[in-house]
């Protein structure tokens, strides 16, 4: 029976499904038997759906195993188990939810344009929702607009939130908002930091200060989530390796899954940074950022519900 999320999940990744159906559906077509042209295109088109070589070669071979140990009889029935190993591909990382810790503060990295002063507000009201406690640090100080943007989502939440005025040093303004922290003691501090480009060793050392001065001040544990744009798709992975080299993230949260046809990137991401990925975002609603279930997922790309 599918859940109103799975029906929102599978609606956001249309353009990934059809086009992953429409070349699994050409290799169907072709016939019933599991022989090694039908393993080659199967890889072939998973890579197309940005899923990475890597995962689709582990995946593939799982799913070999799996053929021969269930005896499954022909392509369909392997196609039909196709969405299983994905799920097992992506849990292979584990790893915590940085949000499911209480008390945490979290920072919250990522590009220019991923969406991360949205993906805050959002979290914020989820928890809310949840009878958690909330502070907001608006660390993004150089964008215009994004402390107001910042604060319109605290009082859509009804949460506090620090700021400076623009251009101040984003390591003093999370300064501020751990020292806040420590003394209002919330289930959960969201700190918004400025979009950077990873190829800017500036602004990357930058971000590496926020990161010393957060965790130096804080009393709770300290974790780092990535914003990554699901549209960037392998760009977006190189640029999420840099984050990672740089600041050793807990955690991803994938935005607009909705607006590519290469949806297998939460694949990929989560298998080749070794990172569990915690949401994604289907949507520009409020609602429109759930929880990752591997299975779900899986089951909405590959289109079986």
């Amino acid at each position: 029976m599918t859940t109103p999320w799975y029906k929102r999940i599978s609606e956001g990744l249309t353009k990934s499904r059809e086009r992953l159906e429409g070349q699994i559906n050409i290799i169907l077509n072709r016939g019933p038997d599991v022989d090694e042209e039908f393993w080659t295109d199967l890889e072939d088109a998973l890579i197309t759906s940005d899923m990475g070589v890597l995962a689709v070669t582990e995946t593939v071979q799982r799913l070999r195993d799996a053929a021969a140990r269930l005896a499954l009889p022909d392509a369909s029935a392997v196609i039909d188990h196709l969405a299983e190993e994905l799920a097992r591909e992506v849990d292979i990382v584990g790893g915590q939810d940085p949000l499911d810790l209480s008390p945490v503060v979290v920072l919250v990295v990522g590009v220019n344009g991923t969406g991360k002063t949205t993906t805050v507000g959002k979290l914020a009201r989820e928890a809310v929702d949840n009878g958690r406690s909330v502070l907001l640090g608006s660390g993004d100080t150089y964008r215009a607009a994004a402390v107001e943007q910042l604060e319109i989502w605290a009082r859509r939440a009804g949460v506090p939130m620090i700021g400076r005025a623009r251009g101040a040093d984003p390591a003093s303004v999370a300064f501020d908002t751990v020292n806040a922290a420590n003394d209002k003691r919330p289930d959960l501090t969201l700190i918004d930091t400025a979009g950077r480009l990873h190829t800017s060793p500036d602004l990357m050392r930058e971000l590496q200060k926020v990161h010393r001065v957060t965790v130096r001040e804080s009393e709770a544990p300290v974790r780092v989530v990535l914003v990554m744009d699901a549209t960037t798709g392998q760009n977006g992975l190189v640029q999420a390796r840099e984050f990672n080299a740089a600041l050793d993230l807990d955690a991803i949260i994938l935005t607009k899954l909705d607006g590519t046809a290469k949806g297998g990137i939460a694949v990929a991401a989560a298998r080749e940074l070794a990172t569990p990925i915690i949401r994604i975002g289907v949507g520009e609603g409020a609602d429109d950022l759930k929880p990752f279930v591997a299975m779900e997922y899986a089951r909405a790309l590959i289109g079986k519900g």
